[in-house]
Formats: C-alpha cells, structure tokens, sequence
C-alpha cells in the first residue's frame, strides 16, 4: 500500500477443476454443512431442556456444538458461493471479518477441547470428588474464559493480518480467508506475523495439547486398574470419542499452522476442510449420536411432545 494499490477486494480461487468436479464438491459440503447445523442445534437444545443433560459433560459439549456452529456458519456459506462460481471476490473487511470469527471459534474449540479432557480426568481420576470440583459456578468460568480468551486472540491475529501490505495483489489460492494464504500473498515482511502465530500457537495449540496428553496418560492408567472388564469398557467408552476429536483436530492444526506445507496449496485446502468442515460435523455423531443418554433425551422429548 506504500507503493501499491490499495486492496479492496480479494478474489478467493476456491477448488479449481471441472464443473462436475465442482459440482460433487458442492453437493457434498453442502450435504455435510446442513447435517453440522442441525446436528449441532439439536445438542444444544436437548441439553437446554432435559435435566439429565445438565451435567459438566454435557455442557462442554453444547458449547463445543456452539462454536461448531459458528465456526460453519462464517466459513461454509461463501465457500459455497465459491464453488458455484469458480472463484468469487471477498470484500477487504469481510475478509478480516471472516478471518477474525474463524479465528475466535478455533482457538475457542481449542480451549474446549483441553477443558473436556480435563473434565474426563476428574471424572475418572478423582470420582468421589467430581461434584465438588466441576460446579456449575467452575463449568461457566472455564466455558467464558475460553470464549474471551479466544475472542482476545482473534483480535490480535486480524490486526496483525490488516497490518500486511499487498500492493496491488488480490488472488487468495484458498477457499477463506486465512492468515498463512494472506502471508504469502503479502509483499511486506511477514516474519514479525509468523513469529506472531508461533507465540500465539504455545497458549492455544501447544500447552493444550500437552495438557491433553498428560490427562489422558493419567486416565489410560486409573482405567487399566478398574479391576472388571465392563467397568473398563464403559470408563474408556465416555473419553474414546473425545481423543477421536481432538487427534482429528490438533492433528491437522498443527499441519496447517506449525508445520505449514508452504507452496502446496491443495494439501492446505483439503487440511482446512478437515477442521472447518468435517470435524463440526462429526462433532455431534461421535459425541451424542452413539451416546445413550443422548437418544434417551431425544426419545423423551419427541414422546412428550407428540
């Protein structure tokens, strides 16, 4: 912008190939974007009504539906429009704007992913005292701090986004609006913003993983020593499906953002679907879908209703 035009717009290049091609990959995102939001809503709303689902678990999981929500809701509908049109313009700030909510529902998923491992810890690790630790009270504290701490993280990340110079270069070879496809677009330094993203990645990508690790190293151990069989499988069934998450999750996080694959643009794009497209989805199936009390609660308000 100093000796360049100043952007206005961008154009984001989506998946290229043929209009079949386009077509499947259409039909099959839109398929996936509507089962996450109804999937997600339906969680929402049945640990809102049944008292059964009132519990620390449950309530993680409507705050992780949540941000799934909103996650799909600020990428999947202009993603889209891409594929439809083979390409189409995002105006500067509603790129900043589409960057800044992805940004904020990903660090949140973050947060609630090591928060629900910590949950499940205590749960397993420390039963008899599970009550007395996760209060409603702490269950809100740990669910706002992550909303603020991200929301605080996703304003820093789109400054430091609107702070990069493009002069003149507007082609974004993406399906959104990202910060390592605005990095390399750019024409001013961007190793102050890189050194960025590798700080920001120790609080929000990193410790969590670590932490994760550490309660699950914890919770493999408490289960090995139950001492029947049932009691093991039904203590391993409640983490099972949150590690099949999280090593989906951080997996291709931590390949886009820490070990970026730099230059390989449909590499990047299908580890972006994962996350922003799949993951929400599978979200509800893995988490409630398969859970009993779940089709329980389901099964008591179709029945009292109708």
């Amino acid at each position: 912008m100093d000796n360049g035009t100043r952007i206005m717009d961008f154009i984001l290049l989506g998946f290229r190939g043929s209009p079949q091609r386009r077509i499947l990959i259409f039909c099959l995102i839109f398929v996936v974007f509507c089962f996450t939001i109804f999937g997600n809503l339906l969680i929402v709303f049945l640990v809102s009504i049944n008292k059964s689902l009132q519990t620390p678990m449950y309530f993680f999981i409507s705050q992780l539906s949540i941000s799934d929500i909103l996650l799909a809701s600020d990428i999947v509908p202009n993603m889209l429009r891409i594929l439809l049109n083979n390409g189409g313009a995002i105006t500067y700030i509603g790129c900043m704007a589409q960057f800044n909510f992805f940004c904020a529902t990903e660090a949140t998923e973050c947060l609630l992913l090591t928060v629900m491992s910590y949950d499940r810890y205590v749960a397993i690790c420390n039963p008899l005292r599970y009550t007395s630790i996760m209060t409603t009270a702490y269950c809100v504290i740990l669910s706002v701090g992550s909303w603020l701490f991200s929301l605080c993280n996703a304003l820093v990340n789109t400054f430091a986004a609107s702070r990069l110079k493009f002069c003149g270069l507007n082609v974004i070879d993406h399906v959104f609006c990202d910060l390592v496809p605005l990095e390399e677009l750019a024409c001013s330094d961007t190793f102050p913003i890189k050194l960025q993203l590798f700080l920001l990645s120790i609080p929000f990508v990193i410790i969590p993983s670590i932490i994760i690790i550490i309660s699950y190293v914890k919770i493999i151990r408490a289960i090995l020593r139950i001492p029947t069989n049932i009691s093991r499988r039904k203590a391993f069934s409640t983490c099972s499906s949150h590690l099949i998450v999280v090593s989906i999750f951080y997996w291709t996080i931590f390949s886009v953002y820490i070990l970026p694959t730099r230059g390989n643009s449909d590499v990047n794009k299908i580890l972006s679907l994962l996350y922003t497209v799949f993951t929400p989805m599978i979200n509800p199936i893995i988490y409630s879908f398969k859970n009993t009390d779940i089709k329980k609660a389901a099964q008591d308000t179709v029945d009292k209703n109708f």
